[in-house]
């Protein structure tokens, strides 16, 4: 019987050890999506308890505390942060089974060197310990430690990206780099979308009253996130959407939402075609990678979003996303040379196989693999769903391709997940090797497993670290 996280946690052959020692442990991390705040990063933010460097912002351990029956004033509410932490720390022994048990652990031992188990017991004897560390420690600190190269945050248009800039002046032994989130601007059906609109004329300084201004302005912000090392966008959409129309219906559809007048449901999908179009081909023409998230069906309990707002823990899977407008929009960019690098994820696991077959039928010389299929996302990231992505892509496509894990994550103790996944990956690897489906081939595996881990995501990405 294995010891609880020893050495060869979720390394379950020799040649897994091996791999993960010898290739995989050591490779510094490109996190190319995560929502890191950069003003903490710029300013080295310290934590004032493990409450707020853990708790804060998490609502993967939210969604837990909810499920145990926690009351809210302890999750995100004005409870005491040792009383919060407390209360986490006594529904750890029930999450048997759910990686965030397990992450927990491997940031308790990674950056505090607390190697027991957190339970009510140890609660107290936890919270000293890490808070001691706390008081030497701050957000630099953790991605210094993290081994971590290049972080690419997720900024809307109108940012200033003031804190990048500030973080450009210093040399931190790593990059902060701006990702572009365009989502307000794309989601026109929203109640605040008129006022998003005076923010970027503002910002602009220009008047925004046609599809055309509206274009000028966006280039004018790609710019500025241009000038402050952006190469790479993300969009959060519930399906990639694809219903063309002409400028003048575009024009008309802008034009009736700014005078407050109600759109159809047409007109909605029209829209979003028209900018999502617009900006993929700016994409192209900046060597940008354009992300595409989906999958998601958001704030499902209204009565806790009034109470906590967005991001607090009540999204969920939604159904499968129409894989023949994704397929549409990807070939009328095609059609017009001007398909970026994009990276596809779905929160639907069940779309695994499709994706990788659609893929497939877009790749390019530009770029190995120009179409990628991105890392098992958010509900996802788990064993499970770390390995049905990986078998679904070696199956189908080429998996020594992909350029591997990111975190996804609001904390800077997250880092961790980058390990979690190398194992899964040195043992699905050595598991075809023990199997007799691929050779002890070292130099081959290794370039493999070295490439996932950081090398395929630094040239896709064009750092050339």
């Amino acid at each position: 019987m294995k010891k609880f996280l020893d050495n060869d946690f979720l390394l379950n052959n020799d040649v897994a050890v091996k791999l993960y020692r010898d290739y995989a442990q050591n490779m510094p991390i490109i996190d190319y999506h995560c929502h890191l705040d950069p003003k903490e990063i710029a300013q080295n933010k310290k934590f004032e308890t493990i409450t707020e460097a853990w708790l804060g912002g998490d609502h993967y351990k939210w969604r837990l505390m909810r499920a145990c029956g926690v009351e809210e004033k302890y999750i995100t509410g004005s409870a005491d942060d040792k009383d919060k932490f407390f209360k986490w720390a006594g529904i750890m022994p029930k999450l048997i089974g759910n990686p965030i048990y397990q992450w927990a652990h491997m940031e308790l031992r990674k950056y505090f060197g607390y190697d027991g188990v957190l339970c009510p017991d140890t609660a107290q004897e936890v919270w000293d310990v890490c808070n001691s560390k706390l008081k030497s420690m701050g957000a630099q600190d953790f991605i210094t430690e993290s081994n971590v190269k290049v972080i690419c945050t997720t900024d809307d248009p109108i940012d200033s990206l003031e804190y990048h800039d500030a973080i450009r002046q210093e040399d931190l032994g790593f990059q902060v780099l701006p990702t572009w989130r365009p989502d307000k601007i794309l989601n026109i059906d929203s109640d605040g979308f008129s006022d998003y609109l005076t923010k970027l004329a503002d910002v602009c300084q220009m008047d925004i009253t046609d599809i055309d201004t509206l274009k000028k302005a966006l280039k004018l912000r790609m710019n500025h996130f241009a000038s402050m090392g952006c190469v790479i966008s993300d969009h959060s959409l519930a399906f990639v959407m694809y219903q063309p129309a002409d400028s003048a219906t575009i024009n008309d559809i802008l034009n009736k939402k700014i005078q407050g007048d109600c759109l159809t449901d047409l007109e909605i999908l029209q829209y979003k075609t028209s900018i999502m179009m617009f900006l993929a081909k700016e994409y192209y023409d900046r060597n940008w990678t354009m992300q595409l998230h989906y999958g998601v069906m958001r704030n499902n309990n209204s009565k806790m979003f009034d109470l906590v707002g967005v991001d607090g823990g009540f999204d969920c899977i939604c159904d499968p996303a129409p894989l023949d407008s994704l397929a549409k929009f990807l070939d009328a960019l095609s059609s017009d040379d001007t398909l970026p690098k994009t990276i596809l994820y779905s929160l639907y696991g069940e779309d695994n196989t499709a994706i990788d077959t659609l893929i497939g039928c877009f790749q390019e010389g530009e770029a190995l693999g120009k179409i990628q299929h991105g890392a098992a996302w958010w509900f996802n990231d788990n064993k499970d769903g770390i390995i049905n992505h990986m078998k679904s892509l070696a199956s189908q496509g080429v998996l020594g391709n992909f350029i591997g894990m990111l975190t996804d994550s609001r904390s800077f103790l997250s880092y961790t997940r980058h390990e979690y996944f190398r194992r899964i990956l040195c043992n699905f690897l050595g598991e075809m090797v023990e199997q007799g489906e691929y050779p002890q081939d070292y130099k081959a595996l290794g370039s493999i497993v070295q490439d996932i881990c950081f090398g395929n995501a630094n040239r896709y990405l064009g750092f050339n670290l």
